[in-house]
């Protein structure tokens, strides 16, 4: 979808027109789905919040502001809704669950030395760093798209992504 065609199904939503909906849900529902289950980490979740992120797209399109970067806006709305989703879901895991996980070999200290989940790792980065990482890898945008979205230089979006890619490979991560 061109910003073009974007601005006028918002422009539809804020009107009231359900196509407007329509047109960007079927769009981006592929997008915004791989946004999430990069995230949260499960299918169901992500559709969960998937679904849920188009209820509120609904709801927010009045708030959405023409600076020719749609996709970073629909990706930011995203992570948030997700990373707002793992907080308010925070849970223990049950100890049958986790013991069916451990094998006999394994002690305190390797399962504490192990390799750390994505999300964990993507925790280690400052928010600045989190929101260029997701853009660029989740939203597959330009440094220069990043930038102008953003509002900040192209060389302060570079430097941040390499400084946040140098963190998550000294955690395992490519």
């Amino acid at each position: 979808m061109t910003q073009p065609e974007f601005e006028a199904s918002i422009a539809k939503i804020q009107r009231g027109d359900k196509d407007g909906l329509k047109e960007i849900y079927e769009a981006y529902i592929s997008y915004i789905y791989t946004i999430v289950l990069g995230l949260v980490g499960n299918r169901e979740n992500a559709e969960d919040v998937t679904s849920e992120f188009f209820i509120k797209l609904w709801t927010i399109a009045d708030t959405y502001q023409n600076n020719g970067a749609h996709k970073a806006w629909l990706a930011t709305v995203a992570r948030n809704m997700a990373l707002d989703f793992l907080r308010k879901n925070k849970r223990e895991i049950p100890t049958e669950e986790f013991a069916e996980d451990v094998s006999d070999e394994e002690t305190p200290e390797t399962q504490v030395v192990g390799e750390i989940s994505v999300q964990e790792a993507l925790e280690l980065l400052n928010e600045a760093e989190r929101q260029i990482v997701d853009m660029k890898v989740l939203g597959e945008m330009s440094f220069r798209e990043i930038a102008e979205a953003l509002h900040i230089p192209m060389g302060t979006v570079t430097w941040r992504y390499q400084n946040a890619i140098k963190k998550l490979r000294r955690c395992g991560y490519e």
